[in-house]
């Protein structure tokens, strides 16, 4: 199988693997990890998940670095943020040790699907939990089945590092100003998925939403957070309809190494003007640097990027994390776990 995969050519997409990790609570506890073999779900058709959304999931990364030693990037961030999803939406939070174990399992059985060292590609593992309990009235499960799924992936945006053009819609809103936008789960992506469509059909990549109370501040960036530098300082907005995305909370480390000030706050859609750099961030995204931004409401075009390249402070972002996850450079902040 692995001799048959294109590694330089691999879509962001999925790709069978050889196994995935499985585990269901049940009458209160969670019950013993087993491994299938098995693409499919067998479920109940009045299920939670089917019926009232009970469903979230995670992504995350794993690198097969220069020394040939398998690392999955900052697991521990993602066992928290799935915990806070589950909580948001009355599902079974997943306990910590747990989610590690099943992780680094899925990784170690379907290791020979980590793409090669060099190669651009990852290993991408999306951890999902389902309500399983049949429900008619709305009500939040007792049963949920918890899955740990790997496949190798390209990278999000074809073409790999260079900038793309995005887009502000004031017509959709991506979540509700106290709604779900802060945790990890379909009903936020369902939302996104027509102004998305139509940003790409108008040869977008993404939308950047504003936010859904005033339409004055930025928000999301289709999939991912957006970044911007400004004055010297790394800018990102803050608000409860956010994912917050642990890309984002890497960069603005790096930020603050690299001497910049970092300002997690209210960003107006007129301060793109004295942008100098902007991106999207986030674990299918990575960082991706924008060129242009255009308001199809207003006519109005900002260019971010004068000469058409990826910015140094992009540049360098993305060179300290491919370093990191590789194993290239010291992991000075205990990121990664290496899979022995």
């Amino acid at each position: 199988m692995d001799n048959e995969i294109d590694w330089g050519n691999l879509p962001f997409g999925y790709v069978p693997t050889d196994c995935n990790v499985r585990c269901t609570f049940r009458d209160g506890k969670w019950g013993p990890v087993e491994v299938s073999h098995s693409e499919t779900i067998n479920i109940h058709m009045a299920a939670t998940a089917l019926h009232y959304g009970q469903e979230l999931f995670e992504g995350l990364k794993a690198f097969r670095g220069a020394d040939g030693k398998i690392r999955i990037f900052r697991l521990e961030e993602n066992a928290k943020r799935i915990r806070e999803s589950a909580k948001g939406i009355l599902m079974e939070p997943i306990p910590e040790d747990l989610f590690r174990e099943m992780c680094i399992k899925a990784v170690k059985l379907n290791e020979r699907f980590v793409p090669p060292y060099g190669s651009g590609a990852s290993l991408y593992i999306r951890p999902l939990e389902i309500g399983l309990s049949p429900r008619i009235g709305v009500k939040e499960a007792d049963e949920y089945l918890f899955i740990v799924m790997v496949t190798p992936v390209g990278p999000y945006f074809k073409g790999g590092f260079k900038n793309t053009n995005i887009c502000i819609m004031r017509e959709y809103d991506r979540v509700a100003p106290r709604g779900t936008g802060r945790w990890k789960i379909g009903g936020n992506y369902a939302a996104s998925l027509a102004s998305g469509k139509k940003a790409h059909d108008l040869g977008y990549s993404a939308v950047l939403f504003l936010d859904p109370k005033e339409k004055k501040y930025l928000d999301e960036c289709g999939p991912a957070n957006f970044y911007a530098i400004k004055d010297g300082k790394y800018i990102t907005p803050k608000s409860d309809s956010i994912l917050p995305s642990i890309t984002n909370l890497s960069l603005q480390e790096f930020a603050k190494e690299m001497g910049m000030e970092v300002e997690c706050r209210h960003i107006t859609v007129d301060e793109l003007e004295d942008v100098s750099e902007a991106g999207a961030c986030g674990t299918a995204a990575v960082c991706s640097p924008i060129g242009e931004i255009d308001d199809l409401d207003t006519g109005h075009k900002y260019i971010i990027s004068r000469d058409g390249k990826p910015g140094p402070v992009t540049t360098e972002f993305v060179r300290r994390l491919e370093a990191i996850r590789h194993g290239e450079e010291p992991d000075t902040h205990g990121w990664n776990t290496i899979i022995e």
